[in-house]
């Protein structure tokens, strides 16, 4: 399996005889295989193990990141014009009840996603991920497309704002389906060695579409006046949904289910399937509250970071601070670049050195220097802003990177969609969505420009002690799916190493005192 990875365990304190692929296990991929082998009394099998082929997992990959690229751009975009669209639907607010009315529609949209998350959860456990997948790529376009051909306040009144929210809450429950559909189909087809890398690839199609949603606005800021922005600009970057809809969709049209959909591991778990179809809630919170608990406190801990960077950063700096528009966005675009540029390589560290370490440095980071990079931000000239706002995006990177892999891989496969959108729906709808608008509100009732910072040092709080309770993951076989390899040589090797790992097993229980 290679050599010494996450972790390891000291070879000064390995017993004599100790086969070498045995050794260079990490622990956790050893306690799991000799779980298994102990369960199915002996060794892997050919048809034990899973080989996912190149060109097969290449399209599963670049497909669902290109499809949430798409995905988010039109979620992400609302965040840019969060001031321009609270001036054309609520115009005869103050500016600060202007922001707070956006970012209330923007947060409304949340309060639905689990209502999605419960809804497409079980429906993507029961008739596959990529049937799901297509159907919240058509209503995300919908909703975004929709919202840029509904008319202001000036033209229709009250009606308008009442569309905007239901528009904000189509989007809502289709995204309620997404993430949590979309990095269980790349985790069920990577490999588990490359798990981290090649799942980070999703989020690095959500920070490009945040990215492209961002260019988009920062372009139109540049190129059309204030009174054009708010007459027609603000819809350009929402009417493109419609294209980029029809584009998702043939993508995800095209690909096949994962394999660990395909097959159960055992009876056990086609049990477990079959019983899930009638009270797969029930079943999730009664079996499966620790992981559920575990996958609410790691989404808080980066989305809390993500909509605070990508979705109050940009008014921070307008309304608060009374810089340009223009000059927002590029400090928010350079962010987001900066990401896409660091994930995958964060995706690959944890996958060598273990998800837990890489979260967990950086919750204890972002306790530290949450102020500190806000301070930056506030500071004068061109640098100090630059740094702040590069720090909190190293800090997301670093909670965005291992997320793909680690949220699935805490609970089984019959179960692993709809645990997935109820967790992840409900931390995002209860402190990720809400991000903006709680922050706006404290801001504007404290007049403490820092109340940001306070509250990404609760969040890293928060997320320290989740990693505490979090199972290591790294190159472990997911719950209730065969190992998963990148090819037939790494098949070839897993079943010799558990060759050995089940016959030293065996010897160790046959000696005495053992």
């Amino acid at each position: 399996m290679g050599t010494a990875t996450p972790g390891r365990e000291a070879r000064d304190g390995e017993r004599p005889g100790v086969p070498e692929a045995v050794a260079g296990l990490p622990r956790q991929v050893r306690e799991e295989l000799s779980r298994r082998l102990r369960r199915n009394r002996r060794a892997f099998r050919r048809e034990d193990v899973q080989v996912v082929e190149p060109p097969l997992l290449r399209r599963a990959v670049g497909a669902s990141a290109l499809g949430n690229c798409m995905e988010w751009f039109d979620f992400g975009v609302y965040s840019y014009l969060a001031a321009t669209i609270g001036k054309v639907f609520f115009p005869g607010a103050s500016p600060a009840a202007q922001v707070i009315s956006s970012f209330a529609t923007f947060a409304a949209a949340f309060v639905v996603r689990p209502l999605g998350g419960l809804v497409f959860g079980p429906l993507g456990d029961r008739i596959g991920r990529q049937k799901v997948l297509a159907t919240t790529m058509i209503m995300m376009a919908v909703g975004t497309f929709a919202i840029g051909i509904i008319p202001g306040y000036a033209t229709i009144g009250i009606a308008a704002p009442v569309l905007l929210l239901l528009a904000r809450m189509v989007q809502g429950f289709s995204t309620g389906g997404e993430y949590g559909g979309a990095t269980t189909f790349v985790a069920e087809y990577s490999p588990d060695r490359r798990r981290g890398f090649l799942s980070s690839w999703l989020d690095f199609g959500t920070f490009v579409g945040y990215a492209l949603g961002s260019a988009l606005v920062t372009a139109l800021n540049l190129l059309l006046t204030d009174g054009q922005m708010l007459s027609w600009g603000w819809r350009v970057p929402f009417l493109i949904a419609g294209p980029l809809g029809v584009i998702g969709l043939y993508m995800r049209l095209k690909l096949e289910e994962s394999p660990a959909f395909q097959q159960q591991l055992d009876e056990h778990e086609k049990g477990l399937a079959q019983e899930s179809a009638g009270s797969e809630f029930k079943d999730i919170i009664r079996n499966h509250w620790p992981a559920l608990l575990v996958c609410m406190g790691l989404v808080l801990l980066y989305n809390v970071t993500n909509y605070m960077v990508t979705g109050y950063l940009p008014t921070y700096q307008t309304e608060t601070l009374h810089r340009s528009s223009g000059s927002a966005d590029v400090l928010v675009l350079t962010g987001m670049v900066w990401i896409v540029v660091l994930i995958t390589f964060l995706g690959r560290l944890s996958d060598r050195v273990g998800r837990r370490p890489v979260y967990a440095v950086a919750a204890a980071a972002m306790i530290v220097l949450a102020v500190p990079s806000f301070l930056l931000i506030k500071a004068d000239g061109t640098w100090p802003p630059i740094l702040g706002v590069l720090v909190l995006s190293t800090l997301l990177a670093c909670f965005a990177a291992p997320s793909a892999a680690t949220l699935p891989a805490l609970f089984p496969t019959a179960v692993r969609y709809a645990a997935m959108g109820i967790g992840f729906n409900i931390a995002v709808a209860a402190f990720g969505g809400t991000t903006p608008l709680v922050t706006a509100a404290l801001v504007n009732a404290t007049g403490d420009d820092l109340m940001p910072a306070y509250y990404l040092m609760l969040a890293g709080a928060i997320g320290l002690l989740t990693v505490r309770f979090l199972p290591e993951s790294a190159q472990v076989p997911l719950n209730g799916s065969q190992p998963m390899v990148g090819s037939s040589q790494e098949r070839r090797e897993l079943i010799t190493t558990s060759k050995e790992l089940y016959a030293y097993a065996r010897e160790r229980a046959g000696t005495p005192g053992e």
